[in-house]
């Protein structure tokens, strides 16, 4: 019998006799196999399991066990939800225990029985599955704060914390981050996961005329200017109860700054062309990618607006910082992109999965949400590979004769080394430097040169 299951199981197992072994007596479960820690970690991204079954002893080395604690610390940490069953030898009960410190969920001796393996993994899924329903009624009980937002980093989801906290307050919020990091996103879960009934307002303070964009925040009255035919309430006004955003509000002119800092402080605002003050109750979310504190010193930005916007802060981290979400929201946008157009869901080839990992993500989410929809249009196959994504250059150099310079070939080699060794420890310096077999430092010059910094 084979038991379909959203998650499979993840077997890791070096010995590739013993791995076909664990996965026949395992066939009750769909399950995915890896023989060292790199394609366990690869395997762990592409389909996210539940349980995963792990030989402490891989890869067979001299220092095998230790390599084992490895592959269990990065497994925990993509999802410390995840219920690991480490296999260890008959007298190699304290590495058993320290694993179990560690976070595993529960240990076996080999020679393992079938039987006992499969009830334990069995006993891994319904704690698992229990565990995630009740974060699941929970969310539900509270706030609606992660709807639309997909992630596994802890950084992220600290993020996330914070916003639900702040929520059940009517401070004032900065939010801060690159371009595409998902800070609507955010500004949305905060009002709903609010006690607010008015509207979530958002307006771009970056894409308006200097000329508009006072009548477009404040509103305006009857001939007002040349045009106004009629008095027209602007985004403050209607985001009364509610929540407004002001995104780009590091690009508000100086004028225009002048007036919001006034409204922060009465909490009225004053119609162009009018001179009634109407009192507004309005939470302000603001938005920007750019260094506020850099364009105070340049005279750019107001000190006093700064602080009257900043009650609370909240920096969002980028992508490429987000341990896991690459794969993880290509999944979740090839499963959305397929379903409204009404295709069979693309599987991840392998090429793609390392070639989301090596790309540094300019773009954001909003770059991979652009790349997914367009790989599930112009995927041929069931499958998403590296060049319908068009980052196979981000992997290979280029097939062009021009290549034959050596030392262009050298530095391409080396950029590939250098995005793919990064990419394999998360961007950790120290590990990415061992794994390369060169010092920090040297990495830091390599980095330099390649300009990839």
């Amino acid at each position: 019998m084979n038991t379909t299951r959203h998650a499979p199981l993840l077997i890791v197992e070096d010995d590739l006799a013993l791995q076909k072994q664990l996965k026949w007596s395992l066939d009750r479960f769909e399950s995915v196999t890896a023989d060292d820690v790199a394609s366990a970690v690869l395997q762990f991204r592409r389909h996210s399991p539940a349980v995963v079954t792990m030989d402490l002893g891989l890869p067979p080395d001299r220092d095998a066990v230790s390599e084992g604690f490895k592959c269990l610390e990065k497994l925990l940490e993509l999802d410390p939800a995840v219920k690991v069953i480490v296999l260890t030898g008959q007298n190699d009960q304290d590495n058993a225990l320290r694993a179990i410190r560690m976070g595993a969920y529960d240990f076996l001796a080999k020679p393992v029985d079938p039987d006992v393996l499969a009830l334990t993994v069995e006993r891994a899924y319904r704690l698992y599955e229990l565990q995630q329903e009740n974060r699941r009624l929970q969310m539900q009980q509270g706030s609606d704060v992660f709807t639309g937002l997909v992630t596994r980093d802890p950084g992220m989801q600290r993020v996330c914390r914070m916003i639900e906290k702040v929520a059940r307050s009517d401070a004032t919020v900065l939010l801060l981050g690159e371009s595409g990091t998902g800070k609507e996103v955010l500004a949305q879960g905060l009002h709903d996961a609010s006690k607010r009934k008015g509207r979530f307002v958002a307006i771009n303070c970056a894409a308006i005329p200097e000329t508009l964009l006072e009548s477009e925040l404040f509103g305006y009255e009857r001939g007002a200017f040349t045009g106004a035919t009629k008095s027209t309430l602007g985004k403050i006004e209607t985001a009364n109860g509610g929540t407004l955003m002001l995104d780009e509000i590091g690009d508000l002119p100086m004028p225009l700054q002048a007036k919001l800092l006034r409204f922060l402080q009465e909490r009225v605002i004053e119609r162009v062309g009018g001179r009634q003050e109407i009192p507004i109750d309005v939470r302000v979310v603001g938005a920007t990618h750019q260094d506020l504190k850099a364009r105070i010193a340049e005279g750019r930005f107001r000190e006093d607006l700064y602080y009257r916007l900043a009650e609370i802060v909240v920096d969002i981290p980028p992508l490429r910082d987000r341990l896991g979400d690459p794969v993880l929201l290509a999944h979740a946008f090839a499963r959305r992109f397929a379903t409204e157009m009404r295709r069979r869901v693309p599987t991840l080839a392998d090429d793609a999965v390392r070639a989301l990992e090596a790309h540094r993500w300019p773009g954001n989410v909003r770059e991979l949400q652009n790349m997914l929809k367009r790989a599930v249009i112009m995927a041929e196959e069931d499958r998403i590979t590296a060049a319908d994504l068009g980052l196979r250059q981000d992997l290979e150099p280029s097939p062009d004769a021009d290549l034959l310079d050596l030392r262009t070939v050298r530095e391409q080699a080396e950029r590939q080394a250098v995005i793919l060794a990064l990419a394999r420890t998360d961007g950790n310096m120290v590990r990415a430097a061992e794994l390369l077999g060169i010092s920090r430092p040297t990495l830091y010059d390599l980095m330099n040169r390649l300009q990839l910094k």
